[in-house]
């Protein structure tokens, strides 16, 4: 019996390349579940002087080296039409981060490749080294079931480092 053939990663890329077939599931009793980091799209994310991007699923976080083109996304399959959605990263900051200054953060999240964006602008402290969370909330009107979101910071120019991404979560809301 031949097997299936085994899906390989494009390695000419200097992007980590996460899963692009992630599915909605509840994490227990809550309707939320967690993305580890390696399960992202990170741009810069395959060339370590830029990125550490973990190979597994456990606690372990991405964290940011040095780059002046912030961007990480990811999307999830399978959420319930017509409900809204809390989507979000859970970061902290290394006690050395820098070029944070005046640079906010945007979040972004929305249903179906065509679907209305929703972005969120956040100034974050990179002297807070404490984990927080991030979000954004789905527009509720949609009946696409896929969820695109996203973590950027590409427009100021200035090199950045010290962020932590531990996971990206996603939560559907009562």
């Amino acid at each position: 019996m031949a097997s299936a053939p085994i899906p390989t990663t494009n390695n000419t890329t200097p992007h980590h390349v996460g899963d692009p077939s992630i599915t909605f599931y509840a994490d227990g009793d809550k309707e939320a579940m967690k993305i580890p980091p390696k399960h992202l799209n990170i741009v810069w994310g395959r060339d370590n002087r830029y990125w550490k991007v973990p190979d597994d699923d456990e606690e372990s976080s991405a964290e940011l080296n040095q780059v002046c083109w912030l961007e990480v996304t990811g999307s999830v399959e399978g959420t319930r039409p017509n409900k809204q959605y809390q989507v979000g990263f859970h970061v902290s900051f290394t006690p050395d981060a820098f070029g944070w200054g005046g640079s906010p953060l945007y979040i972004m999240v929305k249903r179906g490749k065509d679907g209305k964006p929703v972005w969120r602008k956040l100034l974050l402290n990179p002297h807070q080294t404490k984990e927080c969370d991030i979000t954004a909330t789905t527009n509720p009107h949609s009946n696409d079931p896929k969820l695109y979101f996203g973590l950027y910071e590409l427009w100021s120019g200035k090199w950045k480092g010290g962020l932590k991404i531990h996971h990206a979560f996603i939560r559907q809301l009562p």
